[in-house]
């Protein structure tokens, strides 16, 4: 397929937003950045940008070659949404950010596996198995995908005085167990 058909690069776009589910997971987030203090939009972005389209184009192989089915890859990403689902619904703490891991604790669980996780991740290799897809549109799909992400991710703050403590703390628990509904969808069970 040699152009960009416009149906094509909608489905996929509106695929991969609805399994990505950034405004979904506004709660989640807005409790990430109360605990870290702040999430860098752009190292967020490119890194879940990096690691869908190096799991496009050779995702299948790698775990292949390291003896992972993608099965256990989707429950593995679930058992991480589930405890997170579950810090949100109980209002506690698993995940404690390291002070020396400040740049980590926004890319973790954010950019993997909020937003390449396991979901994203397996949807991109059920795209790239569907033949009437082309990877320019499954491409464009993932950028159109990841400017939105950057701009929900940019517009946190404003979202959270919007929504005020009592807003995201209702929220929170409202989307956690929406979350932990997506990890035992992912989980197979």
């Amino acid at each position: 397929m040699s152009m960009v058909q416009f149906t094509d690069l909608l489905t996929i776009t509106l695929t991969l937003f609805a399994v990505i589910d950034i405004l979904g997971n506004i709660p989640l987030l807005i409790s990430i950045k109360q605990k870290t203090g702040q999430i860098n939009s752009i190292r967020v972005t490119w890194i879940s940008t990096i690691i869908m389209l190096i799991f496009l184009f050779i995702g299948e192989e790698i775990l292949n070659l390291i003896g992972i089915d993608l099965k256990s890859f989707s429950i593995a990403g679930a058992v991480v949404i589930f405890l997170i689902a579950i810090e949100m619904i109980l209002n506690i703490e698993l995940f404690k950010p390291a002070k020396q891991a400040k740049k980590v604790s926004d890319v973790v669980p954010i950019a993997f596996p909020l937003i390449a996780g396991a979901g994203t991740l397996t949807t991109l290799l059920s795209l790239k198995s569907i033949d009437a897809y082309s990877f320019l549109e499954i491409f464009l799909g993932i950028i159109i995908n990841v400017l939105f992400i950057y701009i929900v991710l940019r517009m946190l703050i404003p979202i959270e005085k919007l929504l005020g403590p009592v807003g995201i703390e209702i929220l929170r628990r409202v989307f956690g167990i929406l979350l932990l509904a997506i990890a035992i969808k992912l989980s197979g069970i």
